[in-house]
């Protein structure tokens, strides 16, 4: 891909759906960084990305527009799901960045530390997880969270919805969701199943392409499925979202009330793990303060994207992260 140049002006809608469709995008970028001396200095390199479907339209917005004044330095982006991505491609040395849509978990921090690695947790964005039904759904456009829990439960498993509502159809419920490699996967098991409860049923369909879900979700009245929001927001003809009741009523998702924080349990914070040795390379260090200086655009990271963007405070935090791994790098 070094040497494809060609971009293109495609909507919000057709990024997403062939960023999903393809997986891995690899994106030509390069810069134009001035020395102390004032001249010109280009960077130059390779920087390898992999990790969530969540994440992955956002970074790969940033690795586009990186590309305005960075020719020399090739960004490519994977969407491998956040556990895959750690265990895959990033504890084993062969990614530059993990993007997560959940905290790194203890057992792949194990990991990474036995091949020398060490994760730098990075907060990027929030997302406000959303569960969908078919456009047809009259009667299941608002759940409680125990009702949420109770049909993805390994233990309750209900085949119809009347087994979860006895006024609702007695029709099989399809379901469709990431896969167990997903970040958005844990996230919801943790957030509405429990850490200690009966864990996620596994007679679903799951996928890492949200435009699968998507595609399940649409094609069946009786199914529901659950995403990033982003994915969301392109297909709102297509499918439709629940507002979540956690106990004062329900809540729809949306940018407002993720920021708010009155979109409990299912607003949560998106992250990226450079790897410390990997901020010594002066590319990918700029890349990655590229990425966090970038966070708080709200016309990228909201209007382009879908996510609520950092705030300042919350970007100077990350800022201060990221220059003392950057210190340490190069020590």
């Amino acid at each position: 891909m070094a040497n494809d140049r060609t971009r293109t002006t495609a909507s919000r809608r057709n990024f997403l759906t062939s960023a999903g469709a393809l997986g891995a995008v690899g994106l030509a970028g390069c810069t134009q960084s001035t020395d102390e001396s004032g001249d010109a200095e280009t960077l130059s390199g390779t920087i390898n990305i992999a990790g969530s479907s969540t994440v992955f339209p956002l970074a790969t917005a940033f690795g586009e527009s990186f590309d305005d004044d960075h020719r020399d330095v090739d960004v490519y982006v994977q969407s491998t799901g956040s556990g895959g991505g750690f265990a895959n491609f990033f504890c084993t040395g062969d990614t530059d960045f993990n993007n997560a849509s959940r905290p790194i978990k203890d057992e792949e921090e194990a990991q990474c530390a036995s091949n020398d690695i060490e994760p730098i947790e990075l907060t990027v964005a929030t997302d406000a997880l959303t569960v969908v039904v078919n456009n047809d759904n009259d009667w299941a456009t608002e759940l409680t969270v125990d009702q949420l829990a109770e049909i993805w439960s390994a233990e309750a498993s209900p085949t119809t919805w009347a087994d979860v509502n006895g006024d609702w159809p007695k029709e099989e419920i399809k379901l469709f969701g990431p896969s167990d490699a997903s970040g958005t996967y844990d996230y919801f098991i943790d957030a509405v199943l429990g850490e200690e409860g009966p864990g996620h049923r596994q007679d679903y369909s799951g996928t890492e392409q949200d435009r699968t879900i998507i595609q399940g979700v649409e094609g069946s009245e009786y199914a529901i499925g659950y995403m990033g929001f982003a994915y969301y927001t392109e297909n709102t003809d297509r499918v439709q979202a629940v507002a979540i009741d956690d106990g004062d009523g329900p809540v729809e998702p949306s940018l407002e009330t993720a920021r708010s924080g009155e979109y409990t349990p299912l607003a949560r914070p998106l992250f990226t793990y450079p790897k410390l040795s990997a901020l010594g390379e002066e590319h990918i260090a700029e890349f990655a303060r590229y990425f966090i200086e970038n966070a708080t655009d709200e016309s990228v990271v909201a209007d382009d994207v879908g996510y609520v963007p950092l705030t300042d405070e919350q970007q100077a935090e990350q800022l201060s992260t990221l220059e003392d791994a950057i210190d340490r790098a190069n020590g």
